[in-house]
């Protein structure tokens, strides 16, 4: 179920990747993500040949990630990472702007719960209630920065895995470094370690050899 606590365009390929680097509000999001929902997958997913979500999951998985149950999926958007993680009947919980995203994700029998929320705002979610949260295409351009870490961290329980996408072109301006500097010297979380990943494979676009990273550390 979905627990809600808070036009036609042309968005095919990178024109619609582009447009979602221009973003600039998380009601810019909701708006543009809600218009682009049901044809997601094709547009962009398939189009852009978007492989992101595997290597997170990959790197999830060497981490012990699927035997940290239950599972957040940040920005969970029409759930392809837990596409990547179906089939090993983990219980998993998306939390996304985007009720119309959310929608898509929910008719793959995806997740537990879907839950309606806007990551830079107190999230409708109590204390420690996740042992492991997965992210993919949230923390990029026009979208999350590292504001949202105190309220992820705080959803944590003790021990709990981050395994999240950061794309390099938003390290320094949205302000993660920092971020992460001052949460490892605060003692809450492990010093983050970064691999560098491909987000694109087999594909001719503009940005088919722009790296993502993948940023791992645990909640002390």
């Amino acid at each position: 179920m979905i627990k809600d606590k808070q036009g036609s365009k042309d968005k095919q390929g990178t024109k619609g990747l582009e447009a979602a680097y221009s973003l600039k509000t998380p009601e810019d999001s909701e708006r543009y993500y809600g218009e682009w929902a049901g044809d997601y997958d094709r547009d962009f997913a398939q189009t852009m040949g978007y492989v992101f979500p595997a290597h997170l999951v990959a790197r999830f998985r060497a981490e012990g990630g699927t035997a940290m149950e239950p599972i957040l999926d940040v920005g969970a958007g029409t759930g392809l990472v837990a596409e990547e993680l179906s089939g090993e009947g983990l219980v998993i919980d998306a939390i996304d702007i985007s009720r119309e995203m959310l929608e898509v994700a929910g008719a793959k029998g995806l997740y537990r719960d879907r839950i309606v929320g806007d990551l830079t705002k107190t999230l409708p979610i109590p204390d420690a209630s996740y042992g492991a949260l997965i992210s993919s295409g949230t923390f990029t351009s026009g979208h999350v920065g590292a504001e949202a870490f105190g309220e992820l961290i705080r959803i944590a329980r003790p021990g709990a895995l981050f395994c999240l996408g950061i794309n390099p072109i938003v390290w320094e301006s949205g302000g993660f470094q920092p971020a992460f500097d001052r949460l490892v010297e605060e003692g809450a979380i492990t010093r983050p370690e970064r691999e560098r990943v491909p987000i694109y494979e087999g594909a001719e676009h503009e940005h088919a050899d722009d790296p993502g990273e993948i940023v791992v550390f645990r909640k002390r």
